[in-house]
């Protein structure tokens, strides 16, 4: 199997679109991430992730999420592939980057992410074997410091505990959309920086959070990813306690080393 078979049509943004559209895109598409092009051409990538960055920096307060531009939050962290590149080595190369995009010379023919490998193959064995370790919050912790955990350790979701139970989780989307309201509220930087500051992972979380177990099998954690476009899911073992995170990644890296 080559990368033409499984690729699919990205959604694109020119660079010198404003944020604000994008977080649109991303959210008519329910996606985390966009082609960034500069008249035409491939100019890198704009991902919820870095748009959260963007927006809750000090030297941005202030400056809604209508006058920032795309280029401000674009990174170049795609790699360039031809259409038969073998899926195998697909696999590979995502391990470095978050989406890989097949060219012929100039022209854009699709882009590859961790989504599409796992609807190609099949993967065995169960939850505990793929998962990562948790990071948490609680949600009585300041949004601010679970902003900053994320963009530290790299990951795109917290599962929120209280009393040892999960009662929500903390994705990157949920971060972007708040901080965009706030930015579009037209208060000064100081009264925006104070709203920010203020506010608490409850108040923004998403509730009725979707979980599996440690021995949920890994078909049935990828066919509840893939159907309800979910970027990772808590384990909890059967105290209910939570005990790991599977994502997208997690399940891609297990493939890698089990192929």
């Amino acid at each position: 199997m080559q990368v033409k078979d499984i690729m699919t049509e990205p959604v694109t943004i020119d660079k010198s679109e404003r944020i604000g559209h994008a977080l649109d895109l991303m959210e008519k598409h329910d996606l985390r991430r966009l082609l960034v092009t500069n008249k035409d051409k491939l100019g890198g990538i704009i991902t919820t992730r870095q748009i959260a960055r963007v927006l809750g920096t000090r030297k941005s307060l202030g400056m809604p999420a209508s006058s920032l531009h795309v280029a401000a939050a674009t990174m170049d962290a795609i790699i360039k592939v031809l259409p038969d590149m073998d899926i195998d080595d697909a696999m590979t190369l995502l391990q470095k980057t978050s989406v890989l995009v097949a060219v012929d010379g100039e022209k854009i023919l699709g882009w590859v992410r961790p989504r599409e490998i796992l609807g190609a193959v099949s993967i065995s064995g169960v939850a505990s074997n793929a998962m990562r370790f948790p990071l948490t919050v609680n949600p009585n912790d300041r949004l601010v410091h679970a902003r900053r955990m994320m963009l530290d350790r790299d990951v795109g979701r917290l599962p929120v505990v209280e009393s040892g139970r999960l009662i929500g989780i903390l994705t990157e989307r949920d971060l972007a959309k708040s901080l965009r309201a706030f930015r579009d509220l037209n208060d000064t930087a100081s009264k925006q920086y104070s709203r920010i500051f203020n506010l608490l992972v409850s108040d923004v979380m998403t509730q009725n959070v979707q979980h599996v177990y440690t021995d949920t099998t890994l078909e049935e954690v990828k066919e509840i990813i893939l159907a309800e476009n979910r970027g990772g899911l808590p384990v909890l073992n059967r105290k209910e306690e939570v005990t790991g995170m599977i994502t997208r990644r997690s399940l891609l890296d297990y493939l890698v080393r089990t192929r």
